[in-house]
């Protein structure tokens, strides 16, 4: 696919038109009162287990006060703000998507984090960075929309500090096909770009990364989602959309969410930990 074809592809995937004010008007609709980033939970992080998750990423990466991080993919910002207010890192993040990155400004101003975050609309495989400015890159259910991974690596390597840290959560394939279709990530399989774990480890390598940490957590990543499909089952007919991720994923959230459990249970896809270090190329 020609890089242009595959931006409006993305875009189009992805494209929720004014999503700030509809995630405003839910919470006023909800009565929900943003005062804190924990007020925000429901909904602002775009990946399988959400807090848990970022928490658990957080903890095997070793991040801490001080650290200046970029986070991949920012969507809403929540991870951006959990590691700015729990762990004292300043987050910058990026999203091809210029509404997630309004929603992502709006939220944090709503919490005043803003001295801690920010955001910016941009492409991740050319990104608007000094070289060795970050001292981790941060990347949640990011790399499964990108083809030219072997590019954005070598961008993540240079924008790095010396000794900078890669952490890792992401979907990789497994080792059935084709998956099933829509999922959260792609409508189809024509942006769909998943690799298997060894494949992903092998291009992180010539790119000049060096794991530390390499875990699977399919598992957890399964239980999770059954319980959210027992949680919307359960949900009576005619009752109010929550305020959580369908906001973000839209119509569609119920089959993306099915087509998901079948996809891990049938082992079409996993879900891995990394965390790599930066090295000397070659």
């Amino acid at each position: 696919m020609e890089y242009d074809q595959w931006e409006r592809s993305l875009t189009e995937h992805y494209r929720r038109p004014e999503l700030a004010a509809t995630l405003r008007g839910a919470l006023e609709k909800a009565g929900k009162t943003v005062r804190s980033y924990k007020d925000t939970a429901a909904f602002d992080e775009f990946h399988m287990r959400g807090r848990e998750a970022t928490r658990e990423l957080a903890a095997l990466a070793g991040m801490r006060e001080g650290l200046a991080v970029l986070d991949l993919g920012c969507g809403l910002g929540g991870p951006a703000r959990l590691l700015a207010a729990e762990y004292g890192c300043t987050v910058t993040g990026i999203d091809l998507m210029a509404e997630f990155v309004d929603a992502a400004a709006m939220l944090s101003r709503m919490v005043g984090l803003t001295d801690k975050v920010s955001f910016r609309q941009g492409n991740m495989l050319a990104l608007p960075f000094d070289p060795a400015t970050f001292d981790t890159v941060w990347s949640q259910h990011t790399l499964m929309n990108i083809a030219a991974k072997q590019t954005l690596f070598e961008q993540l390597h240079r924008v790095l500090r010396p000794s900078g840290t890669l952490a890792l959560y992401e979907v990789v394939a497994g080792t059935m096909a084709p998956r099933h279709y829509p999922v959260q990530w792609a409508g189809d399989a024509t942006i769909d770009f998943l690799v298997d774990g060894p494949a992903l480890l092998d291009q992180l390598a010539t790119a000049g990364f060096a794991p530390l940490i390499w875990q699977d957590t399919t598992a957890a990543c399964l239980q999770w989602f059954e319980t959210i499909q027992t949680k919307m089952a359960q949900r009576p007919k005619g009752a109010p959309p929550p305020v959580a991720l369908n906001l973000v994923i839209g119509p569609t959230t119920a089959e993306k969410a099915k087509n998901t459990v079948r996809n891990l249970r049938e082992d079409r896809i996993r879900v891995i930990y990394g965390v790599l270090k930066k090295s000397d190329h070659g």
